[in-house]
């Protein structure tokens, strides 16, 4: 990389201030189109590796010979990639502070001021420039993307709603389901103050921006029913099945809590059944073999999970019949379950439970931004073939 960078920068310079003067309109009086000694003197350092010998020479000669915006520009670039963004920041002010300077060219220089900030981490300077630029044609559209990942960053979820709303305004991109998420941030956190109104009022506000929001059908429902209002819970869960089934498995035992609570045990069973075939998944057998187990006995329970393993194969599905098999099994066939049973549970623990469809991350914790690309909604249960013996 040392390397690269002692033969891209004398390069950058040169042909930055070569460009600058072919630039000059005609009728300025000519110049002589020889490379300035400065220039040769401060690559010479850069060939015997005086590196910061060079680079003062080099901010020597722009302060000296500062004809083209384009020079200092591309400078500066260069020393942020290289990760030097106090000396990036000293020439973009420099170049902002310039009273001659064009609007396009004030204009680009804040935008790599801003940018140097958010190399540097100083959020809240990056953000006052990225405001100002909001009000530009030419860096609005990314002023405002920008300034989305700084709220992000920052957990201002209102301040990135709004700035998401303006950014599809300019751009059309439809922003409404991360806007959703924006709203289901407000929503969980009032939801922890116990502001279960405000939470409610955030949450349709998601439904309202995304119809599919999976996680504002959860959340709605868990607030619903620290209010004892079940039914209405149960609208939200049943919600799941139609905006995304890969996110049931999520909404299973508060489904069932729900049902309970209101004594109603074998509507239960009737909708469960009815979700094993239309969506086969672990945890609906899992609920529904208790069930069974409870009415009918180990046996049956451990027959109906049998018959869903040998049908849809899953390390999850055999785990949850050994563990009902296991307790009708005596003597040596017991203690060869108990093995199985053990080599089962650490198999499960080594994988993951949700995985992300655009950049592959993986954890045991479901995530509605992935750590891994920060993308929304991408983050999912791992079911099916993803978990398959074979």
């Amino acid at each position: 990389m040392k390397t690269i960078w002692l033969l891209l920068f004398p390069i950058c310079i040169a042909i930055a201030w070569l460009l600058g003067y072919r630039a000059r309109p005609k009728e300025e009086p000519q110049r002589k189109s020889t490379i300035p000694r400065n220039y040769l003197i401060g690559l010479n350092f850069l060939l015997n590796e005086e590196t910061d010998k060079a680079v003062d020479i080099f901010i020597k000669m722009l302060e000296v010979d500062s004809d083209t915006v384009e020079t200092h520009l591309a400078v500066g670039k260069l020393f942020r990639r290289r990760g030097e963004v106090d000396r990036a920041i000293r020439i973009h002010q420099n170049l902002i502070a310039r009273p001659q300077l064009e609007k396009i060219h004030r204009e680009q220089s804040l935008f790599e001021l801003g940018q140097d900030y958010l190399s540097a981490g100083v959020l809240d300077r990056a953000e006052r420039i990225f405001l100002d630029l909001v009000s530009t044609k030419t860096h609005s559209a990314r002023a405002l993307q920008i300034l989305i990942d700084i709220y992000q960053q920052e957990k201002d979820w209102e301040k990135a709603a709004q700035s998401a709303i303006k950014y599809e305004a300019i751009t059309k991109k439809n922003m409404q389901p991360i806007i959703a998420h924006y709203y289901c941030e407000l929503g969980e956190a009032a939801f922890i103050k116990k502001q279960y109104d405000a939470a409610l009022e955030y949450l349709e506000k998601a439904g309202a921006a995304d119809k599919s929001c999976v996680r504002a059908s959860l959340v709605q429902a868990k607030i619903l029913m620290e209010k004892t209002e079940y039914k209405k819970a149960l609208t939200s869960l049943k919600k799941i099945k139609d905006q995304n089934p890969d996110y049931l498995s999520e909404s299973i035992e508060l489904l069932a809590l729900c049902y309970e609570r209101l004594n109603e045990e074998d509507k239960l069973v009737a909708h469960l059944k009815q979700l094993l075939d239309e969506h086969p998944r672990v945890p609906v057998v899992l609920i529904l073999a208790e069930h069974i187990r409870k009415r009918k006995g180990d046996k049956v329970a451990a027959n109906f999970v049998a018959d869903y393993v040998r049908r849809y194969p899953s390390l999850r599905g055999l785990y949850i019949f050994i563990n009902i098999y296991v307790s009708n099994a005596e003597g040596r066939a017991k203690e060869d379950l108990h093995i199985l049973q053990n080599l089962m549970k650490n198999l499960l623990a080594n994988k993951p439970d949700y995985q992300c469809n655009s950049c592959g991350f993986s954890g045991k914790s479901l995530h509605w931004q992935c750590p891994g690309c920060k993308q929304w909604s991408t983050m999912l249960p791992v079911h099916g073939t993803h978990e398959a013996i074979a």
